[in-house]
């Protein structure tokens, strides 16, 4: 009965859970070999802290995997133990349990009958039958810890082990990279020395090369001098030889020796005539006698002509365009008379040059857009547009008639166009780099043209072939033209000077010498006495053809001046400029005055026939119209 009693008897007991935690436990130690302990101040430490984070990561969260996991289960118990009141096991209950779990029935029985009886009596003590601790369940509890803890020990060795196999790739990686580097650095140095060895090479050459360019300069005078006094006294016996020739069939044939009184007067009035004269006045005079004798007499003695070449006309020296310029009003004669008055969008692409066409009121354009078109003026509308170079067209000119188009562009090529056909009839391709630009003769049976390549051409357009490549220009030719109702030729060069050709034999009678920089431009006065060109760095030169010496030389730089043009009446000079403005210089009083309108740097400009407006292009690739 009293067995019963005890077993019906229930204590309630405050229980606290506490979380385990691993912060008292020791792990131990990995040693690392001091092999792979980098000594190097400049290791790649991105890539190894980047492989410790994630190791660190990982093992962060296996442990609040494993943290979770046991607050799963503290929940659990907490919320079974909750509902459950827990009473400590005491010694007899704890014999017990351990005499079922034995199943020693019997042995229960007489423990249970002799533990009874000797608490009645009394000869129990309180220790004896106090609280036992369940010391196996907390053995239990330790072995499990210790398993886990021992797995996650193998895991961080296993992470050492793939950090410890990265550091090594990178010290590999890191040992190749700077063997690399200093690979280059050699090479660096090396080419550092060849660059300053050959620095110290090329300033040994510079004073040689100065002192060549000298004597090449002094060497081209004198062979200029030596070629005039070659063609003066080949001008002589031409005109003698003409002479005797006229005299011969008015007057009989002379007795040898015999010399006519007039004959004798007009030999001493040459002779007077060669004694005043300097050189270029003897050269010009020589070309006249030329020209009144007829053909070329100083060809080659093997010298056939082409069934179809044109024949040369000759030079009367008179231009018949001179009568019809009259004076200039006194707001045209000054440079800031002209006033914008039209503009219209020609091209897609800068304008590189415009001509007027010599009958109408007709304006032809070129363009890098690789196109030329034809618009009425000053209205602007478009008449014709001509497809057919592959490259930037530079240059063109109309036939005298106004019949024909001549272009020229930097596909090497110099086009015929006629209008009648609404086609390109010819194409000329002798040059071998780009062609600068291009000029009819006054004949129209002659197209001259200028290149790259350091030469001029003239071509033939009843033969269609290149009657002479004109050589002389060290550098390249940017333009040329035709002196009006003449066989002289102008062409200006970037080896800084300026050439009078002969047409009908290919030969350069005159060389300008006086400009700094690459000359861009040059044209003849309307009356052919005077040349103006202009320069890469904004010098503006005019020359006096006689004396073959500069006038005047003006400054509108430091903007590049790409074209200049004379008025009819040769009282004003055009000069489109760099900076977006056409300059005006007026030739009787040396003022210079400006005019803005262009967006851009003008690249070309003209004026017409009768001086009343100029027309220019640029490249903000449109036409402006001044009057």
């Amino acid at each position: 009965m009293m067995a019963e009693e005890e077993t019906e008897k229930f204590y309630l007991q405050k229980e606290e859970l506490v979380v385990d935690t691993d912060d008292e436990y020791q792990y131990e130690e990995v040693p690392i070999d001091e092999i792979f302990i980098g000594t190097e101040p400049d290791e790649d430490l991105d890539l190894a802290v980047r492989t410790i984070r994630e190791a660190e990561e990982d093992a962060l969260a296996t442990t609040r995997t494993v943290i979770s996991f046991r607050s799963d289960e503290s929940q659990k118990d907490g919320q079974t133990k909750a509902s459950v009141t827990q009473r400590p096991e005491v010694v007899d209950d704890f014999v017990r349990n351990f005499l079922v779990r034995m199943n020693m029935d019997k042995t229960l029985e007489c423990f249970q009958t002799e533990w009874y009886e000797l608490q009645q009596r009394g000869l129990l003590h309180e220790e004896d039958i106090g609280v036992v601790p369940d010391i196996y369940s907390r053995n239990q509890d330790l072995d499990g810890e210790v398993k886990f803890l021992k797995l996650e020990v193998a895991k961080y060795k296993e992470a050492a082990m793939k950090a410890k196999e990265t550091y090594v790739k990178l010290r590999k990686e890191r040992d190749y990279h700077r063997m690399h580097h200093k690979r280059v650095v050699q090479e660096k140095n090396k080419l550092i020395n060849d660059i300053k060895r050959l620095k110290r090479h090329y300033a040994q050459y510079e004073p040689t090369l100065q002192q060549l360019k000298k004597k090449y300069e002094v060497a081209m005078k004198e062979k200029m001098l030596s070629k005039l006094e070659k063609d003066r006294a080949v001008g002589q016996v031409a005109g003698l030889q003409s002479t005797l020739k006229s005299m011969e069939s008015f007057k009989g044939t002379p007795p040898s020796g015999f010399q006519t009184a007039s004959n004798s007067a007009q030999r001493k009035n040459w002779d007077l005539d060669e004694a005043g004269r300097g050189p270029t006045q003897r050269t010009l005079a020589m070309e006249r006698m030329k020209a009144m004798s007829g053909d070329v007499r100083d060809l080659p003695e093997n010298y056939t002509r082409h069934p179809n070449d044109s024949e040369f006309p000759k030079d009367t020296g008179i231009n018949p365009i001179l009568a019809q310029i009259k004076g200039p009003t006194g707001h045209l004669a000054r440079s800031g008379g002209f006033r914008l008055s039209n503009t219209f969008q020609a091209h897609s692409h800068p304008i590189s040059s415009v001509v007027l066409h010599p009958r109408k009121q007709i304006l032809a354009t070129t363009s890098d857009d690789h196109t030329w078109k034809m618009w009425a003026v000053p209205s602007g509308d478009i008449i014709m547009t001509g497809e057919g170079h592959t490259d930037w067209v530079s240059d063109c000119d109309f036939h005298p008639s106004g019949s024909k188009l001549v272009t020229s562009s930097g596909d090497t090529t110099v086009k015929i166009w006629d209008f009648s056909k609404a086609e390109c009839v010819h194409t000329f391709t002798d040059h071998t780099h780009a062609v600068w630009g291009c000029t009819w003769h006054s004949c129209g049976d002659f197209v001259a043209s200028c290149s790259m390549d350091n030469t001029c051409k003239l071509w033939d357009l009843n033969s269609l072939r290149c009657r002479f490549t004109m050589r002389g220009h060290a550098d390249s030719v940017n333009s040329i033209e035709f002196l009006p109702y003449s066989n002289t030729l102008l062409s200006c060069s970037a080896d800084k000077t300026l050439s009078l050709w002969d047409a009908r034999t290919g030969l350069c009678a005159q060389t300008f010498y006086g400009h700094m920089h690459s000359v861009n431009n040059a044209t003849f006065s309307l009356k052919g006495d005077t040349v103006v060109s202009c320069d890469s760095y904004g010098t503006v030169k005019l020359w006096d053809v006689r004396t073959v010496a500069p006038m005047v030389s003006f400054d509108v730089g430091p903007h590049p001046a790409n074209r200049v043009a004379f008025d009819p009446t040769g009282a004003v000079v055009a000069i489109a400029s760099n900076d977006a403005t056409v300059k005006m210089y007026e030739v009787s009083n040396g003022r210079i005055g400006t005019l803005v309108g262009h967006e851009d740097a003008v690249q070309c400009l003209m004026f017409d026939k009768t001086g009343e407006f100029m027309v220019s292009g640029g490249s903000d690739n449109t036409i402006r119209i001044w009057s």
